[in-house]
């Protein structure tokens, strides 16, 4: 009976590891698919209610030619490119404080500044990401179509919007308001291998002082009417301790390596010691993504 009871013991305690590892398994798969706050809310039990935040910077982004690249290749050629793609882009948003909404098709939806408020750094995040994946995008190779360059457009826009679940079913966490809309014009009346910035977004990134835009002009945008918009080119460093107002107390300017848009200074406040560094990227599993780095050097045009 001894024996009986240590092995049955034994077992319970191997049965309940299983579960804990398939749990956490779940939870993680969960937690990829909806903000954890979200997921943990659902987790409970807990109905979530829409937030709505006050200033969010949302991103779009498209292939230029994308419907003619499909017609020449299969189905399962296309879904080998967008994966490649998406995986590759998915690595590279790791390094910022940003949130993947969704993709549809050829479409790339993120947003910084929700679940989590981060004041107005979400401008400079949404920014930087930008200036990085488009860097990301000159160095990709098409699986069937080696020879062919990508042309990613790609727009943004600041301002409000409201944020939650939709569905029981495979549930979304998805994004509502004016300027969901206004980021998706942004992207649809840009260029290729170009970040289109709208005059509020503008703003925001004024305040740091480091980015470098071009007036664009007036565009017509459906809904809209004129609007007077700008290229975002790049970001110069940050002023170094030496060239700063003495102080009593002098703090140093930490350097990298691993640049961002040109720019040796800190990486974004968010950024996590566990976070994949450029380097750890280029030597992803990844074959068809090579030599991704970054580092964004300035656009110099429709042609990169």
């Amino acid at each position: 009976m001894e024996q009986y009871a240590n092995n049955l013991e034994a077992l319970v305690e191997e049965r309940t590891a299983d579960y804990l590892e398939e749990k956490r398994k779940c939870e993680e798969l969960l937690y990829q698919l909806l903000p954890k706050s979200v997921a943990s809310q659902l987790i409970l039990g807990q109905s979530v209610v829409a937030e709505t935040y006050d200033n969010v910077t949302i991103y779009f982004s498209d292939i230029v030619g994308f419907t003619s690249l499909s017609a020449e290749s299969t189905p399962l050629q296309v879904v080998e490119l967008l994966n490649d793609l998406y995986t590759c882009f998915d690595s590279v948003i790791e390094n910022f404080d940003v949130y993947k909404v969704e993709t549809i098709g050829d479409a790339y939806m993120v947003v910084s500044g929700l679940p989590m408020r981060n004041g107005n750094l979400h401008a400079r995040e949404i920014a930087r990401m930008s200036l990085a994946l488009l860097n990301t995008v000159v160095t990709f190779t098409i699986r069937h179509r080696p020879t062919d360059q990508l042309k990613l457009r790609i727009g943004m826009h600041t301002g409000p919007c409201v944020a939650g679940v939709v569905g029981l079913k495979m549930p979304r966490y998805c994004l509502f308001g004016d300027t969901v809309n206004t980021a998706s014009r942004m992207e649809s009346n840009g260029q290729a291998l170009k970040v289109h910035v709208s005059p509020t977004t503008k703003e925001v990134l004024d305040t740091f002082g480091t980015f470098i835009l071009e007036l664009r002009g007036e565009v017509e945008m459906k809904g809209k009417g004129k609007v007077t918009t700008y290229w975002l080119q790049g970001e110069k460093p940050s002023p170094t301790p030496e060239a700063l107002p003495a102080t009593t107390e002098t703090v140093p300017t930490p350097t990298r390596s691993d640049s961002y848009n040109r720019l040796e200074g800190p990486p974004p406040n968010n950024v996590s010691a566990n976070h994949k560094t450029p380097s750890s990227l280029s030597n992803n599993n990844n074959n068809y993504c090579n030599n991704i780095t970054v580092s964004t050097p300035l656009l110099q045009g429709d042609n990169g």
